[in-house]
């Protein structure tokens, strides 16, 4: 018998085991002798009996491999775990104190899973593993069964880890390093897994199924934008429940996004460098559990908590998507700690060096990357997937680092398992996918190259927009493809504008205010110094270094705000806000905020003057972009003549009038351009005549006014002045008669409405 390791238990070990054959029509069996009670029960071929001195007894079943997980039916637990070169499986048991009570042997193993199920089990109960193997890094095993582990199909996590040197397999003070086993229990520093309830009331929620041609993502994080809200009650803040209360559905929906982009929320941990340096890992991707929700954004300590924030949110039409980690996890490389996969099966679930599986490879930059080539990982990235689209009803996804899930042994491959999974999925197909196109690997740079059904961050449209604002030569031409789609880079194999979501800014790197107000990054607060986060921000100050008392560096810093909110919101594709943008958020310079779960991240709720005016025309902008559909065409622009409608899509202008040539496309010193988007242009596949607005953009980057001339169109009789940078407080429409020469403001964007014919 299998002793219990943990040295304080709550209820007494067992004493002996035994094995009984019945036919399931048998009756209970109760036998007592010297040992204590023995209870024999019908299942199919028998069944373990666990027996007590104290009376105490635990029942053990065959069970079965499926589902993986710790899956309650109504009766008892099935639990099975995945680990192809294991050589036995222990099921520990804890109380809510954390102690051990009991270990159980799973006793089958099936298609590489070990299984078995407890009759007498409940929801609630708290569990985790230990399991045997080789330990042997050379050959890729890190078997340990001093090292409690945690499933990876675990749906609530409960606890914190807490560091300490016995969650290491190896012996730290050995100069073998991780040659060296240690022998240390980890059961007290490891949070523990709980067996789930999921029934949950949905009542009508449903999900909300938007259009991507009339999808606006805004991104945002649990923590952060809850934890200085003063409508957020104090204990709710940093949580699900925050986010579903009352003040903050109601500002989202307001604001006119359709779609909340939540960052990482499976349960995490802390980098043990963080907490040494009394940091903690904010943004959270440092996944421990891919099915469980992060403990501390949990109020109630209750899954369905996150059930409700989702159902409160699609109750005010908005979708929610997932930030999802599943190209590492926690564990690091071959010094890592041994949290829950390298214990588990090493050699399976991590892509290790081929010449040396001793060590990992590392496209992530993080230390490990999972295997997705394996059947059972792949299947693992999945299943949680389709956990949190149908159980959870969540929406969609955006996946960190996504080159990596593309990757094969032999590099990145369009048609590589998870993405061909994806595709014929009938519930992921469904879901909103959208890929981070980008890894630190080889050919890891691959935006405009995943396959159809994918919608990919394009930082082309960010570096593009940010260097033409800025004012640097020779963006013109690259600045109109961003505008028109990027066609460049998505248009083949059917894919649409909307695959292409735009942005100027993102967690990762500075908020809108700061691109205005810092030339250089100040990360001083990380403890780094000022080495972490990248230094090519393509920024500039105005003038002065952060906050300024200058009337007209802040007037032209919150114009260039302004003028990139309109470019996101005016341009072809799928546009995305970071939450905070709206009213100037600032993080104080720091571009990579990723360990500061403190002020310098969190989101300020006390909007000053300036931030005020801002959220008014954010407000605005969304408006405008929903009134002209124009604006969010569900074909690609092509700025040819159609033969049969004679209608041109796109036409560009110089600021004199003509067209712009060849000559004028490459002229380094050109910081200005005319838009115009003609709305009978054909609207889908169908031959025919649209019967959209048309409407003229001007965008003027340079430092001097510019004299634009209106361009006559043949449908319409004059131009409707609707919307302008430079006065965003000018709410009135004007009108412009075709030829008219228009004074462009030095760095402003101007919107007009034609006013056509047709409608007289």
């Amino acid at each position: 018998m299998t002793k219990a390791r943990s040295s304080k238990t709550s209820k007494p070990t067992a004493t002996t085991e035994e094995v009984r054959t019945v036919p399931s029509h048998a009756q209970v069996d109760i036998a007592v002798d010297e040992l204590g009670v023995r209870i024999i029960h019908p299942y199919s071929d028998g069944e373990i009996v666990r027996s007590f001195d104290s009376g105490h007894t635990t029942r053990v079943r065959e069970g079965l491999p499926v589902p993986l997980g710790a899956t309650w039916d109504g009766l008892g637990v099935n639990f099975a775990l995945f680990s192809a070169n294991a050589t036995k499986v222990e099921l520990c048991l804890f109380n809510e104190d954390g102690e051990q009570y009991d270990v159980i042997e799973l006793p089958e193993y099936t298609d590489e899973v070990w299984h078995g199920y407890l009759p007498d089990a409940r929801p609630g109960l708290l569990y985790a593993y230990r399991v045997h193997g080789p330990y042997a890094p050379h050959d890729g095993h890190r078997f340990n069964p001093a090292k409690l582990l945690l499933d990876p199909y675990a749906k609530q996590i409960v606890g914190e880890l807490k560091w300490d040197d016995a969650l290491f397999a190896y012996d730290m003070q050995s100069p073998k390093k991780d040659l060296h086993i240690d022998n240390r229990d980890s059961a007290e520093f490891l949070p523990k897994c709980r067996v789930i309830d999921p029934a949950f009331s949905w009542a009508r929620s449903r999900k909300r199924h938007i259009p991507w041609e009339k999808t606006l993502i805004y991104e945002t994080h649990v923590r952060g934008y809850t934890m200085r809200h003063p409508a957020v009650p104090e204990h709710l803040r940093g949580t699900f429940s925050g986010m579903s209360t009352p003040h903050i559905v109601e500002y989202i929906r307001s604001l006119g996004v359709t779609s909340v982009e939540l960052m990482p929320i499976h349960a995490f941990t802390d980098d043990r460098h963080l907490q040494d340096k009394g940091l903690h890992n904010f943004w959270g991707y440092n996944t421990l559990s891919f099915f469980a929700p992060h403990p501390q954004y949990m109020a109630t300590q209750t899954v369905n908590e996150f059930k409700q924030m989702i159902a409160t949110l699609h109750a005010a039409n908005i979708e929610v998507i997932l930030d999802v980690v599943y190209n590492h996890t926690a564990e690091g490389n071959e010094l890592g700690p041994t949290l829950s996969f390298k214990g588990i099966d090493n050699a399976s679930y991590y892509r290790l060096m081929p010449d040396n599986k001793r060590y990992y490879i590392n496209d992530t930059g993080t230390g490990n990357t999972l295997n997705l080539s394996h059947p059972r990982v792949l299947q693992m990235v999945t299943d949680s997937l389709r956990y949190w689209a149908t159980e959870m009803q969540v929406d969609g996804f955006r996946f960190d680092l996504a080159t990596i899930l593309g990757r094969e042994s032999y590099g990145f491959d369009e048609g590589c398992g998870f993405l061909d999974t994806c595709r014929q999925d009938p519930v992921l197909s469904q879901c909103k996918l959208i890929a981070e196109p980008w890894d630190c690997g080889p050919g890891g740079y691959q935006v405009g190259g995943f396959p159809p059904g994918w919608m990919e961050w394009n930082d082309r449209f960010r570096d593009t927009v940010r260097k033409f604002w800025r004012g640097d030569e020779g963006q013109l031409a690259q600045f109109a493809t961003r505008l028109s789609g990027s066609a460049d880079l998505f248009n083949h194999r059917g894919r649409k504008p909307y695959a292409s979501v735009n942005f100027i800014t993102a967690h990762d790197g500075f908020t809108l205010n700061d691109w205005v107000s810092y030339a250089s990054k100040h990360n001083e607060a990380n403890g780094e110094n000022g080495e972490d986060g990248s230094d090519n921000n393509i920024s500039a100050n105005y003038g002065v270094e952060g906050p300024s008392d200058d009337p007209a560096i802040n007037e032209l810093r919150l114009r260039q705000m302004r003028n990139m909110l309109a470019t996101l919101l005016f341009s072809q594709g799928t546009p995305m806000l970071l939450a905070g943008d709206e009213f100037a958020r600032s993080q104080n310079g720091n571009n990579n905020a990723y360990c500061q779960d403190t002020e310098i991240a969190w989101i300020n709720w006390n909007i000053e003057e300036k931030g005020q005016a801002l959220l008014l025309f954010t407000h605005r902008l969304i408006a405008l972009r929903k009134r002209f559909p124009i604006l969010h065409r569900g074909r690609f622009l092509t700025g040819a003549v159609h033969e049969k409608l004679g209608v041109k899509d796109v036409s560009w202008f110089q600021p004199q009038g003509p067209e712009m040539s060849d000559e004028a496309w490459k002229d380094p010193h050109a910081k200005c351009i005319a838009m115009l988007l003609d709305g009978r242009a054909q609207p889908t596949g169908l031959l025919r005549q649209g019967s959209l607005s048309t409407v003229l953009l001007l965008f003027n980057a340079s430092h001097e006014d510019v004299v634009f001339t209106l361009p006559s169109v043949a449908h319409g009789e004059s131009w409707r002045h609707i919307f302008d940078t430079f006065q965003p407080d000018d709410v009135n429409e004007h009108n412009f008669e075709f030829g008219r020469e228009y004074i462009c403001t030095s760095r402003t964007v101007v919107l007009f409405e034609l006013i056509s014919t047709a409608k007289h």
